[in-house]
């Protein structure tokens, strides 16, 4: 897809977009840029972009739920998962596919109401069994071939955010609350 038909979504996908109730994301190359930094002790950074964080905080606002399933284990990823109160988080997930399982039983959704953000090959499976599929800008041509949507953002730099939009302008939501953070800027951790 291209970025200007991620704006506006076909009338099936609109429809289907409509219908979700969680995202589910991996971590690495999706809310992050990919890199991995160590210092010279071995402790590890990641970079989060706060736009993704300030549209999750939008997304629980509006009654959506949220997890992240990860092949890597991480601090910063518990840290950051924390601040953002994801609902569910499993990490070392060398099967994803049973990651889900889990997942959607502890959200109390079903395969078809929920979103999953990928970007590379661990996350093929995954996309092929949820409602809607979604590919960040820089992902590999396998993940892409499965996307329903291909977000015009790369992984961690504000994809998350530009997906949120989509679903939420598709269930009519997002104005109300454009409205409210317009009129009155609430406290909202991004």
């Amino acid at each position: 897809m291209t970025p200007q038909e991620t704006k506006t979504p076909s009338e099936s996908l609109a429809l289907a977009l409509g219908g979700i109730r969680a995202i589910l994301m991996d971590a690495d190359g999706t809310l992050t840029d990919g890199g991995i930094y160590l210092d010279d002790a071995g402790a590890e950074f990641k970079r989060y972009d706060v736009r993704d964080g300030f549209a999750l905080s939008m997304w629980h606002r509006a009654g959506g739920k949220s997890a992240v399933i990860t092949g890597r284990k991480g601090l910063a990823l518990t840290h950051r998962m924390g601040e953002l109160h994801i609902g569910a988080v499993e990490q070392g997930a060398a099967d994803k596919v049973a990651a889900l399982d889990r997942v959607t039983a502890r959200l109390g959704v079903t395969r078809k109401e929920c979103v999953f953000v990928g970007d590379d090959l661990p996350d093929l499976a995954v996309m092929r069994m949820v409602g809607v599929a979604v590919a960040v800008a820089d992902s590999p041509r396998e993940i892409l071939a499965v996307a329903a949507i291909t977000t015009s953002a790369r992984g961690g730099h504000g994809a998350v955010r530009e997906l949120i939009e989509l679903i939420l302008r598709a269930q009519g939501k997002w104005d109300g609350l454009v409205a409210k953070y317009a009129s009155n800027t609430p406290t909202i951790i991004s």
